[in-house]
């Protein structure tokens, strides 16, 4: 029986603290996210700002893990508690390698019911009589639609896709990039040098990233705005690689 020590090893320790970031920090600040863990709470594809402001509180409430009202160390270190004592099931203040295993199966479990009830929705979405059951014709009009969607894009919805794998696979071997950008943002919001964030400072830096995102000025943000903001984003992003490129390039 293979037996993992409480104190863990410093690469699982920092793949907690990341991916505790990444759950709240990420998408706190991420005003243009939608859905079911997004701030869009009526699902109407419209952001208002009391949503934005109610999401941005839930999220920040979650991050502080002590509830001490500041997002700090102590909360990575009650983050990576909580997590190891939910694996460890006898709370023996040891991982044996069944409890891991068993973790593991459980959050197989998980994505394997996330991805059968992405795989309803995209179903429903074909079915649009309603019939329990695609047609042909219900199948033809789904490839039609998508070949104007990719044609009104400009084709880019195949690059962006491989993009999007690239870069989630890139990702997993750099080791989290996600988990990064979410502690930038922390580092960002930490506008007096401290290593902590205040519930001040992170309000004031998810509301500067709503109102950068809300480029009219109207308290909402838009299903076009939400997309404008995706697409300059991800320009930025091929801006610094090109960047990283040439500086290597140029260092050879």
């Amino acid at each position: 029986m293979r037996i993992f020590n409480k104190t863990l090893t410093g690469k699982m320790a920092l793949g907690i603290s990341a991916a505790a970031l990444a759950l709240g920090g990420g998408t706190a600040f991420a005003a243009h996210h939608e859905g079911k863990r997004g701030p869009d709470a009526d699902g109407d594809k419209v952001v208002t700002l009391a949503e934005h402001n109610a999401f941005a509180a839930e999220r920040f409430a979650k991050m502080d893990a002590n509830g001490d009202g500041v997002l700090n160390a102590a909360d990575r270190e009650a983050r990576r508690a909580e997590r190891f004592a939910k694996i460890d099931a006898n709370n023996d203040g040891e991982l044996t390698q069944e409890e891991m295993q068993a973790h593991k199966s459980e959050r197989r479990a998980q994505h394997q019911a996330k991805r059968a009830e992405r795989g309803a929705e995209r179903f429903a979405k074909l079915d649009t009589d309603n019939s329990g059951g695609v047609s042909q014709a219900e199948m033809d009009a789904a490839r039609e639609a998508r070949k104007v969607a990719r044609a009104e894009r400009g084709g880019k919805r195949g690059g962006d896709r491989m993009e999007r794998r690239g870069k989630r696979g890139g990702d997993r071997a750099r080791g989290g990039k996600r988990g990064q950008r979410a502690m930038a943002m922390l580092r960002k919001a930490d506008t007096n040098g401290d290593k902590a964030v205040s519930l001040e400072e992170f309000n004031t830096a998810a509301m500067a990233r709503f109102e950068k995102v809300d480029t009219d000025s109207n308290g909402e943000i838009t299903a076009d705005e939400r997309k404008a903001a995706r697409e300059a984003m991800r320009a930025k992003r091929g801006e610094r690689r090109g960047q990283g490129r040439k500086q290597r390039q140029s260092s050879i």
